[in-house]
């Protein structure tokens, strides 16, 4: 008899926690708003002062950094290149000219850019290469007027691959300029 009391100790146990749980404050069905705005979610009296979990806000309109916005091209970090090449892509130049725009109008904000390349090629030519990509995308920025203190240019060549692998999906990868604000 000992025995199959302690079989059911541990049912009897999870059966008095869940329904403990079910008692919460905040846990039962009339306590929540379904379908309530973000805005009016979690403070109970409709005001804001819970936390915002995007820069949207409920008309839609994005109130975070233009930066972190997905439907401006600020949003475009990255800059893929040609083979061999350090000229700005045309599919990349509204990018680049819109974060040159940005840079005008911030002047306190700097940008380092830096350049990437893929495993093709010496060590010493890729590293020229990556230069001369992120220089390409400052001269860019400069002439939309972002001054020469607000961008840093980096190359690391070959040495941070943003995919690994020898063939032409990873090299295209890697043939790339990346913002950094």
């Amino acid at each position: 008899m000992k025995l199959s009391t302690l079989k059911f100790a541990p049912v009897l146990a999870l059966s008095l926690l869940l329904a403990g749980c079910a008692g919460m404050p905040g846990m039962s069905g009339s306590d929540t708003k379904e379908g309530a705005p973000v805005a009016d979610a979690g403070a109970g009296d409709g005001s804001s002062s819970g936390a915002q979990t995007s820069g949207m806000q409920e008309g839609g309109a994005w109130t975070g950094s233009p930066l972190e916005n997905p439907d401006s091209l600020l949003y475009t970090k990255v800059i893929y290149f040609d083979y061999d090449s350090d000229e700005v892509r045309a599919d990349y130049r509204d990018a680049v000219l819109a974060h040159g725009g940005y840079l005008a109008a911030n002047p306190a904000v700097t940008a380092t850019i830096e350049g990437h390349a893929d495993e093709r090629g010496s060590r010493e030519y890729n590293i020229a290469l990556g230069e001369r990509r992120a220089n390409g995308i400052k001269r860019l920025l400069m002439a939309q007027g972002a001054a020469e203190n607000q961008i840093i240019t980096i190359s690391y060549g070959e040495e941070r691959p943003a995919a690994m692998g020898s063939g032409e999906t990873s090299w295209e990868l890697n043939r790339r300029a990346e913002f950094v604000y």
